[in-house]
């Protein structure tokens, strides 16, 4: 023991400290999806393999290792969801946040718009971008270009409306796009009684860092969802309040902004 404490360098500390944490991030990364059944299946394929050479079970041997040998392409093939993500988040970790610029006003037309069609009956899925460009999503919809007001995002979600089973994506302070098609969660522990748009919402903020909003028309429900987690029952109030510590650092509002802006 003291022999290898002495042989152990300050490099080897370190290595293993960075394999501990890629393990640990990806231990965080597949929690709760259908990855963990995936990497269970594959291990137990393994240890069969290993099995199999032991107990000189030659065609079981052959065929495990013949499907072993391209494990690294299978596990890509597989994975290829969660290894998108998982780049994705380290990608958002090492570049620099875009400055939130005059935000305010934005956002409070989003919450207007929201509690509005929450009265009205009427669903919705409005999609902020952040760090993550949204580009292939907009580019599959249709382009709009719009200045974000209430009026425009109401109408767009009328149930008459061409484009109102899609979502509007708000990139660049604008409405770039509406109609777009978001990719559904396929995580298997979400609740059935979620819809179409909250699994869309989800599936989205799982790939990315956006911010999205869905208003349901059946139980008239305001949810925000970000990074694969969902707040429902929101009221007016309480989305403001989310939306306020997501995109506005505090020291730069001043604390009655919110009530002026209602106010007008």
């Amino acid at each position: 023991m003291l022999e290898f404490a002495q042989s152990l360098r300050w490099q080897d500390i370190f290595d293993i400290m960075i394999v501990s944490f890629i393990i640990y991030r990806i231990m965080l990364l597949i929690r709760g999806t259908r990855a963990v059944q995936m990497l269970i299946g594959i291990v137990v394929l393994i240890m069969l393999y290993f099995a199999a050479r032991e107990l000189e079970f030659l065609t079981l041997y052959w065929l495990l290792g013949t499907f072993l040998s391209s494990i690294f392409l299978i596990i890509i093939i597989i994975f290829q969801r969660d290894i998108r993500r998982a780049l994705t988040q380290v990608g958002r970790q090492t570049t620099f946040s875009k400055p939130q610029e005059n935000m305010v006003p934005i956002l409070l037309e989003i919450v207007r718009a929201a509690q509005q069609m929450a009265q009205r009956k009427i669903g919705g899925l409005i999609v902020i971008e952040r760090e993550t460009g949204l580009n292939d999503y907009i580019e599959s919809a249709h382009d709009l270009d719009a200045i974000v007001s209430r009026q425009l995002l109401v109408s767009i979600f009328q149930t008459t409306a061409p484009l109102h089973d899609g979502a509007v994506i708000i990139h660049n302070d604008r409405i770039s796009s509406a109609g777009a098609l978001l990719p559904l969660t396929r995580n298997p522990y979400v609740s059935k009684q979620l819809g179409t748009r909250h699994r869309a919402a989800i599936g989205l903020s799982e790939e990315t860092d956006a911010v999205i909003i869905v208003i349901s028309e059946e139980t008239q429900k305001i949810s925000l969802v970000q990074h694969g987690a969902i707040t429902s029952g929101l009221d007016e109030n309480a989305l403001r309040n989310q939306l306020d510590a997501i995109f506005t650092p505090k020291e730069n509002i001043p604390p009655l902004l919110w009530k002026n802006w209602l106010n007008k």
